[in-house]
């Protein structure tokens, strides 16, 4: 027995550098196309060229080099099914899921028709050349308003909407659309699938957000009992939302596996991510605003179309309905009636991509906010400020209810950050300035997470989370939460991620949740995992459980006597010195559930606009991000920052375009613009924190924030120095010029 430990600095709350980076920055991180395994196989996509067609045939070579298979819809008739639909409850939804490989028509360009199987991937893309495709073309949907099928219906309405606008002093009216953008991770997707004819098991390894989603739905897919299936996720080159539903190519791959009995694998190219990984945004809006006399919102109507593409996989639904839900804002708005069409179109599903909703909602209600204030001839702030919500919990009449917050402290933080650039607005003969706010509330957390926690005889802790890293700083943050609860050093904990066969159920990391629901299952296992331990401390110390004392990585009995975790776990291995009846070990898990909880935010841009050119160039940005108690600074800070470089990017330059045949246009970094730092603006951050009440470590969520602020601040910015002309994003020199020129 010990005198006890020195008491270690808390660590929540503190900034450390991921611990992660060492051996990324190193090149020792593996990567899926860094797998190779024995005598694997590499396949290739047959695309459709056409946006819309029948599929009259589809002929095979008997013979090509290296060439060991091909797949086409009509092989996997019987075998495969289509992937499952998902949906918001109470939304009429489209039945028909995305196929594994088009059978009778396909529906985009890019569609996956046939998957050919050989020995490299050159030789499987020279054999590609030599499947025949007679396809008949059909004419191609690609404007949402042209479309004549829904695959997405829902609406909410409540309060007395049509009595506030006919009692209005002030009534505004705006129409907003996002284009589509493209997530364009660093890495593209890819996976390996393997087959054990023995044991009947399935392996997969895949790019991807988290390895339980992919499992259940190679399930549903593969029509297999998921314990047949094992999925491992090595390290991920990011994903921004586009790899949470499995790519229907590895559905594909893995039945070439099963019939070759030899490892299969693909890894995509950029044209093909471009082509075929499903995109975000896409999103437009009718909003109308009804304001009384002293600026008061009394009622809000929306109406948003969503072009879904050709397909609704798991996910698609979700970010319109998303959109749809947060549309009342930081606002306290009594009665709303908000709707949402999808639209299918000839162009790939879209799904969630950072923000899945979230920036769409913030836009056309931010945007719509600041026009009602020109109509109502109120400065802006001052109309936010009159409406925000300012106690809480509050439930918002769509039916989402806030769990904390301080709004008006994040405008007034925000404004502050922004300084002397705020004001600083005047323009030339020149250039054309504006500056804008924009205010968001951001959906995180909700459902469930799941945890580990093991004490090893050596004394450290081996924690294995449902949650998976792809970027965030896992390994990081959840050392700090086990280590802190613990009072051990950061270095005795060890994370285990991303392999069904080791780690628990999760539901997985997207939408801001892995803190509050993954943090938390880690923190609750923790917990169970010193109450287990305490009994076994009671037995060595010959003390009462009850009267022991636990803190600083020791128990403590009344006497003074210590015994350190590291003793304890060295006799919890040993069936000589167990209590009677015991277990050999130190282990918990725990699964934790919570509500939602809503994470908020202020953003302040200003602008200047060439009168000449038409170029845009944001000169400064100030970002307040509330996502509860941050665990991280430092990890927090790179997430907001981030995200701020994607809603730039979608504010200046990114944006997927389709020509009136369903073909992409921009599919290459050649037409697709990415931002470079030189564009980044100075930024100017804050943090607010107010705990959640529904979870133990009070946290939020913060790595979508940035993306979501920055787009309406740029955008009521923008609308500031055209003198309040409204331009959707892309902000092109082009759209601008002319807008400039509209107002002369």
């Amino acid at each position: 027995m010990g005198a006890g430990l020195t008491a270690p600095a808390p660590l929540v709350g503190q900034g450390i550098a991921r611990r992660e980076d060492e051996r990324i920055l190193r090149g020792s991180a593996r990567y899926l196309d860094d797998l190779d395994l024995p005598r694997q196989a590499h396949a290739a996509f047959v695309r459709s060229p056409h946006a819309h067609a029948r599929i009259a045939r589809v002929t095979a070579p008997e013979r090509a080099d290296g060439l060991l298979a091909v797949l086409t819809g009509a092989d996997l008739e019987g075998r495969v099914r289509p992937f499952p639909v998902g949906g918001p409850e109470g939304a009429e939804r489209a039945r028909e899921g995305h196929p594994v490989l088009a059978a009778d028509v396909v529906r985009y360009a890019g569609q996956p028709v046939a998957v050919v199987v050989a020995e490299s991937r050159a030789l499987a893309e020279d054999a590609l050349e030599l499947v025949e495709v007679d396809y008949e073309p059909l004419p191609a949907v690609v404007d949402p308003h042209d479309a004549p099928e829904r695959l997405l219906e829902w609406s909410r309405r409540a309060g007395d909407v049509d009595g506030a606008f006919a009692a209005a002093a002030h009534v505004a009216r705006g129409h907003y659309a996002l284009p589509r953008v493209v997530a364009a991770p660093m890495e593209t997707r890819g996976a390996i699938a393997a087959h054990d004819a023995g044991t009947g098991e399935l392996t997969v390894w895949c790019s991807a957000q988290d390895p339980h989603r992919p499992l259940n739905q190679l399930a549903h897919v593969l029509d297999r009992p998921d314990d047949t299936i094992r999925v491992v996720v090595p390290d991920v080159g990011g994903a921004f939302g586009s790899k949470g539903v499995i790519a229907a190519e590895v559905a594909a791959i893995a039945v070439a596996a099963v019939d070759l009995g030899r490892p299969v694998k693909w890894a995509e190219d950029r044209l093909e991510n471009f082509q075929a990984a499903y995109q975000g945004r896409g999103t437009e809006a009718d909003v109308e605003l009804a304001l009384d006399a002293h600026g008061r919102i009394l009622a809000l109507r929306a109406r948003l179309l969503a072009d879904l593409g050709a397909y609704l996989y798991p996910t698609t639904a979700i970010p319109p309905h998303t959109a749809a839900m947060l549309m009342c804002g930081v606002y306290d708005i009594p009665a709303v009636d908000v709707s949402v069409v999808g639209a299918r179109t000839h162009k790939v599903p879209t799904g969630p991509y950072r923000g899945a909703g979230r920036p769409d909602a913030a836009y056309f209600l931010e945007r719509a906010v600041d026009d009602a204030a020109r109509a109502a001839g109120l400065d802006a702030v001052e109309l936010r400020r009159r409406n925000l919500v300012r106690a809480f919990p509050h439930r918002t009449p769509l039916g989402w209810t806030y769990d904390s917050g301080d709004f008006a402290r994040c405008l007034d933080l925000a404004l502050a950050l922004a300084g002397q650039a705020q004001a600083d607005r005047a323009g030339d003969e020149r250039r054309a300035v504006g500056a804008g706010v924009g205010m968001y509330v951001e959906r995180a957390g909700g459902m469930w997470e799941s945890a580990d926690a093991t004490l090893e005889p050596s004394g450290r802790l081996v924690v294995r989370s449902g949650s998976n890293p792809h970027g965030q700083g896992h390994e990081t943050t959840f050392a700090q939460i086990a280590a802190d609860r613990l009072g051990v050093p950061m270095e005795d904990v060890v994370l285990r991620f991303g392999d069904t066969a080791v780690v628990p159920r999760g539901v997985g990391t997207f939408a801001s949740r892995s803190t509050a629901m993954g943090g938390s299952a880690v923190a609750l296992a923790v917990q169970r995992l010193v109450a287990a331990a305490r009994a076994q401390a009671a037995h060595l110390l010959e003390a009462g459980e009850d009267d022991l004392r636990f803190e600083d990585g020791a128990f403590a009995a009344p006497d003074g006597r210590t015994c350190s975790l590291r003793e304890v776990a060295a006799a919890a291995y040993d069936p000589q010195r167990l209590p009677a009846g015991a277990e050999v070990g130190l282990h918990a898990s725990a699964r934790f559930s919570a509500p939602l909880v809503f994470s908020s935010g202020a953003y302040a841009a200003v602008v200047e606009v060439d009168r000449e050119t038409g170029v845009l160039r944001v000169l400064h940005l100030a970002g307040v991000d509330d996502g509860g108690t941050v665990v991280n600074p430092l990890l927090a800070h790179g997430q907001v920052v981030g995200g701020i470089a994607q809603g730039l990017g979608e504010c200046l330059a990114e944006e997927a375009v389709y020509d009136e045949a369903g073909q992409l246009r921009s599919g290459s970094f050649l037409d697709y613009s990415l931002l470079t730092a030189a564009e980044i603006p100075p930024l100017r951050l804050g943090v607010v924190q107010t705990p959640s009440p529904h979870n133990p470590l009070g946290a939020k969520g913060l790595g979508e924030g940035g993306t979501i602020g920055t787009l309406p601040a740029v955008a009521n910015a923008v609308a500031d120095a055209l003198g309040g002309r409204h331009v959707d994003p892309p902000y092109t020199e082009e759209k601008l010029w002319r807008a400039l020129r509209e107002g002369v």
